[in-house]
């Protein structure tokens, strides 16, 4: 059931936190998709990126966890989709935001930025903060209009 499985992805440079997280998640009962990559040979962010994305819009995965080396390039990637909303974080605060105010649906790391311990607590964070919906709830139905609020 997609309300129980995270997807993971990540690039060469995510991969060792990717691992971390994945064993974190398990041995807090989640469910797992591991998208890749799954060595450190270089590859390319966007083609994770875009399979995680694809597993949140195909509804495999409820959540999912884009890591990169600054977690911008993943992230840029994985918000090409509709229905999308990866959020960069690099602490708490902004990981309860992103849930909170945004619906934010992947969580994205900078694997060069912050170590494993602080990527397990923003990811907890992330994992166990609901929408609020009300107001931001009209603000992100507008994430996938077109900026005129045109039907297209």
């Amino acid at each position: 059931m997609a309300e129980t499985i995270i997807a993971l992805a990540a690039d060469h440079a995510g991969f060792d936190l990717k691992e971390y997280l994945r064993t974190h998640l398990r041995d807090k009962g989640f469910k797992i998709e591991d998208l890749g990559t799954f060595n450190g040979a270089s590859v390319d962010y966007p083609d994770f990126g875009y399979a995680l994305a694809q597993a949140i819009i195909d509804g495999r995965a409820i959540k999912g966890v884009a890591v990169c080396g600054s977690g911008i390039g993943i992230s840029i990637a994985a918000n090409r989709h509709p229905g999308v909303r990866a959020a960069l974080c690099h602490e708490p605060l902004s990981a309860r935001l992103a849930r909170q105010h945004n619906d934010a649906n992947i969580l994205a790391l900078g694997a060069r930025l912050i170590g494993p311990a602080m990527a397990s607590e923003i990811l907890d964070v992330f994992l166990k903060t609901d929408f609020e919906g009300g107001r931001h709830q009209l603000r992100v139905d507008k994430l996938g209009a077109p900026p005129d609020g045109s039907a297209e």
